[in-house]
């Protein structure tokens, strides 16, 4: 396994880091076994000036941990059925993250198609976010992990660099829904994009 990348790596803008994260790999310990997926499509948020980010409306105890410090693990619950994970970047007290939409399995697929039953083919394992937390195990008390931590249960890991990145509008938002801050290399896993077309109250990746 590579080495893990550092606070001071994701301590960037949202964007900068989205770019980053392409390729590299985030690995769950869990008493089951051990899952790690490349990601392969993000997207970035950052905080005041980003009306679909959690963080638009100010600080609360859901979106605290997206204040950083960065390399940290924002979880949340949506629809009242899935959670989905975002990397924590930029400074301290300045809120951002990277939604981890897709990915593709390379460690204990196994395991991920127990937690996937009803996956039609590798691919489709972690293709999408909530399909991505699943596969990975990660639930509400992995809110507020260090994945730059060594003894860490989640932890993140540099890939090889990438170099041909696309880009477009985010997923399923329905405000600032032509920033083009969806990040995603060719890959099969990558999800399907659906435009927002509702409004409501502002969540990442996907309206609430």
């Amino acid at each position: 396994m590579p080495r893990q990348l550092t606070e001071q790596e994701l301590a960037v803008d949202p964007v900068d880091a989205a770019r980053l994260l392409l390729g590299a790999v985030i690995q769950s310990t869990t008493p089951d076994g051990v899952v790690g997926v490349r990601i392969v499509e993000v997207e970035a948020y950052r905080g005041g000036d980003d009306p679909a980010s959690h963080c638009y409306r100010g600080r609360t105890p859901r979106n605290d941990v997206m204040f950083g410090p960065a390399g940290h693990l924002y979880v949340y619950f949506v629809y009242g059925m899935h959670f989905c994970a975002n990397v924590v970047s930029l400074t301290d007290g300045v809120p951002g993250a990277v939604l981890l939409r897709a990915g593709e399995v390379v460690e204990g697929e196994d395991l991920a198609q127990m937690r996937r039953p009803t996956a039609r083919s590798t691919a489709e394992l972690a293709k999408g976010p909530a399909r991505l937390t699943g596969v990975l195990g990660l639930h509400r008390e992995h809110n507020g992990t260090d994945l730059t931590a060594a003894d860490a249960s989640v932890r993140l890991f540099a890939g090889d660099p990438v170099t041909e990145i696309r880009t477009g509008p985010r997923v399923g938002v329905a405000v600032a829904v032509d920033v083009p801050w969806r990040f995603w290399i060719d890959s099969p896993a990558v999800s399907t994009y659906r435009r927002g077309t509702r409004r409501t109250r502002a969540t990442p990746g996907l309206p609430s």
